[in-house]
């Protein structure tokens, strides 16, 4: 059984050689995330489906260098990610913040998701649901504000009136926390 390719090696492929291939091997493993992640921010299928071109354009052009150093690719795409949708959403001028809606993964499927792939997507949902609620509840409303409500770390820093440093660290515990807490439930968030 031959090795799967691990995506640091796929995106260097893109970023030193222009490989369309390791961009599309890339793309199909990451595309339904992102569009629940971003479906799951807006609660709209049009943004979503601009988030993903855009966020995979900004890969191939590298707009935005990932640093192996700094944490794990999968980590890396969902922030590159957020901040596309954020945008996005600013070009729309939608809100200032998104309120985060739990919706039923039936109202966010792609029409070509297959039974299998919808389950699959709402077993991950539940594990990620389970992990945030094992975390301590500062870490719990601020991976809240931060990633579901779109703010920013001086944002929440502010309204919080807690010290910026703070508000990364428990950021990064809260990430180091779900990364753990995934892998035991099986997870694959490379």
């Amino acid at each position: 059984m031959p090795q799967e390719i691990k995506d640091i090696d796929l995106y260097r492929k893109v970023v030193k050689n222009r490989d369309s291939a390791a961009l599309r091997q890339l793309y199909r493993k990451y595309e339904k995330l992102i569009y629940s992640f971003t479906y799951k921010m807006t609660g709209e299928q049009e943004i979503a489906e601009e988030v993903i071109q855009e966020v995979f354009l900004k890969l191939w052009k590298e707009h935005a260098p990932y640093d192996s150093s700094k944490g794990k690719f999968s980590s890396w795409l969902l922030t590159l990610t957020r901040n596309t949708c954020l945008d996005a959403l600013r070009r729309q001028k939608k809100h200032e913040s998104v309120e985060y809606l739990e919706h039923d993964s039936l109202h966010a499927q792609v029409h070509n998701e297959t039974p299998a792939d919808i389950l699959e997507w709402k077993e991950k949902g539940n594990a990620i649901r389970d992990c945030i609620r094992t975390l301590k509840e500062d870490q719990q409303r601020i991976v809240h504000l931060f990633y579901f409500k779109g703010l920013t770390q001086q944002s929440i820093s502010k309204n919080t009136d807690t010290p910026l440093g703070t508000i990364k660290g428990r950021i990064r515990l809260a990430l180091k926390h779900l990364h753990s807490c995934l892998k035991g439930k099986g997870g694959q968030m490379e």
